[in-house]
């Protein structure tokens, strides 16, 4: 992947005002939740009527829904993907054998059926799951989809070398070893040869784990576990366009600016319970400027945001007083954080490391965040609320004391117990397209100034994300210090949030997401203890353990746990907010009002 040079930014000054200006803007709630002039005329409407259910239900097919975002997925194939809301759009084109139930809050998280007739038959103590394809279900060029093309789909995540990016939870639950060199250097004929799953025949195909997973359903149901016709594979340039296998199928594509889907008309509804698509046609826009974003999306120009990433602090205070019923305040289920990689010194020294830690500003940051409304709470740990084994009340650096002010005396102390009592210099990476991360690592900077810590700003190419700070390389070439970034659940465990950010076995070269390089033979047992239990409240004991020692080895500084204010337009049908995307709509429910 090509990695352009970001600009390296000094972003000292002025910084008290922007944090004054967001308490204040996050301070305007407005009280009105009736509606106003020009809003659809739905009971359903209001402030957080997408919340825990559906805001103006509606069956209604027709019209265009336009989604607007100042991010570019990391990729649109669905191995290669690894952003949120690309996984959440990616259904409009694929399917899966196993899918998340389409509904509001909680209840998304339960998995039924997709291209599957019915559930797994599973065998052999859990090591054995065997599935049955539907008679119906079909390409956009209306041939079947075939066992053959589920399994040569999911053999494309073993080719990191050629689409890296992309989660690698199916490598390394079926064949952990890394035997299989994935599909481009398979010699089979087929190139079918992974021999951990078997496709008797076109409708047929088993599973086969070394050791039984107690969340590999979970991993199906993932894009990453979408089929792919092999011949129609353009590698690395397969996501410019993907070949549909869902209800809609990409027209153009131009990254960074815009992309168009209209319906596939080879997509038989009867097979697909899943997907209502009910709009005609799906744009999306990306801009640069996140407050025009904003504002066109209060003239109505947009239906909601792609990213999902909230109204911003310029616009915020008009949403608020002026177009509250058009906004949703809700759980995301990410932890926004510092992450500190070890290969750059003096990050090598848990001291220093620590320091930093101690010598952060939470409130601050939490106010750069947006307050605890737009930004959510503090966080104390690594391990989201609603995870078994988390525990809001884990608090090994004090982050919940003293109002979340920094504790200097300790900052101090571990600095001159790395050998920097007169502070070290660094640098903070940050996306470039993302302004409320700008705000934390100006909190951050500013906070650690207090204590002799020197940290310069970098903003890079926030669409580069997986070439960047992904890269190992790159990262202590660039002398990232201190990476700002945030991370929301894979699926609901704690294998599916924290394995890519602290198993050792989960760095990679490129896609990279364990950006400190933690690489803990105990916390790494720990994780194969956990997944090995079938019972997930004795899993959860055990990634509270895991939890603690990644505390201890002070490789993340959590910001908070995200909320967000979101825009859902007067336009929209069947808004609702899922658990099992992040608090993000279910976008292959929405439809529009023409």
């Amino acid at each position: 992947m090509t990695v352009h040079r970001s600009t390296k930014r000094r972003l000292a000054g002025a910084t008290a005002v922007v944090l004054a200006a967001m308490l204040t803007a996050t301070a305007c709630g407005g009280n009105d939740d009736g509606k106003k002039d020009g809003e659809a005329k739905s009971s359903a409407t209001g402030f957080n009527a997408g919340i825990d259910k559906v805001s103006n239900p509606s069956d209604k097919k027709g019209g265009e829904l336009k989604f607007v975002g100042t991010q570019d997925a990391d990729s649109w194939d669905p191995q290669r993907g690894y952003y949120g809301f690309m996984w959440d759009f990616a259904r409009y084109y694929t399917r899966q054998l196993v899918s998340f139930k389409p509904a509001p809050g909680s209840g998304s998280v339960e998995l039924v059926p997709d291209l599957a007739a019915g559930k797994a038959e599973i065998s052999d103590g859990g090591k054995v799951y065997k599935y049955t394809l539907k008679d119906n279900v079909t390409w956009e060029d209306g041939s079947p989809i075939t066992a053959q093309d589920i399994k040569y789909g999911i053999e494309r995540t073993w080719a990191q070398d050629v689409i890296a990016g992309g989660p690698v939870y199916l490598q390394q639950t079926l064949d952990p070893d890394k035997t299989y060199p994935g599909p481009y250097k398979d010699t089979a004929p087929d190139k079918l040869g992974l021999q951990a799953i078997e496709t008797p025949d076109a409708k047929t195909i088993i599973f086969k784990l070394p050791k039984p997973n107690g969340d590999f359903e979970q991993m199906l149901a993932m894009p990453a576990a979408s089929p792919v016709k092999a011949d129609k594979d353009t590698a690395a340039k397969y996501g410019l366009k993907p070949f549909s296998s869902g209800p809609y199928k990409i027209d153009s594509y131009e990254p960074k600016q815009s992309m168009k889907l209209s319906r596939n008309p080879s997509w038989k509804p009867e097979s697909d319970p899943i997907r209502k698509a009910l709009p005609d046609t799906i744009s999306v826009t990306f801009m640069s400027n996140a407050d025009d974003m904003d504002k066109r999306l209060m003239n109505g120009e947009f239906d909601l945001d792609i990213n999902a990433t909230g109204i911003g602090q310029a616009a915020r205070a008009t949403a608020l007083r002026d177009h509250k019923a058009n906004l949703d305040n809700g759980q995301t289920g990410f932890i926004r954080y510092a992450v500190f990689p070890q290969t750059v010194a003096p990050f090598d020294n848990v001291d220093c490391r620590k320091a930093v830690i101690y010598a952060a500003d939470k409130k601050s940051l939490q106010t750069a965040r947006g307050g605890p409304q737009a930004g959510g709470d503090i966080a104390p740990n690594m391990l989201p609320l609603g995870i078994k084994g988390s525990d809001a009340k884990y608090d090994p650096y004090g982050a919940l004391q003293n109002d979340g002010k920094p504790n200097l005396d300790k900052a101090k102390e571990h600095l001159a117990k790395c050998g920097q009592p007169n502070g070290f210099k660094t640098t903070i990476a940050v996306r470039n397209n993302k302004p409320v991360e700008v705000a934390t690592a100006v909190s951050l900077q500013n906070a650690l100034k207090q204590v002799g810590i020197d940290a310069q700003i970098d903003q890079f190419d926030g669409a580069q994300t997986s070439g960047i700070i992904g890269s190992p390389k790159v990262v202590k070439d660039k002398g990232y210090g201190i990476i700002i970034m945030g991370w929301g659940a894979d699926f609901p465990t704690g294998q599916g949030f924290s394995q890519p950010l602290v198993d050792g076995r989960f760095i990679q070269q490129s896609g990279n997401n364990n950006f400190s390089e933690l690489n803990d033979p105990a916390i790494n047992k720990l994780f194969d203890d956990a997944i090995a239990e079938t019972d997930p409240n004795k899993a959860g004991e055990i990634y509270k353990q895991m939890n603690q020692k990644v505390s201890e080895a002070a490789v993340y500084l959590p910001f908070v746990y995200d909320k967000t204010i979101t825009w859902r337009s007067t336009r929209l049908t069947n808004a609702y907010t899922t658990d099992a995307y992040n608090g993000r709509y279910d976008y292959a429910s929405l439809g529009v009002v023409k």
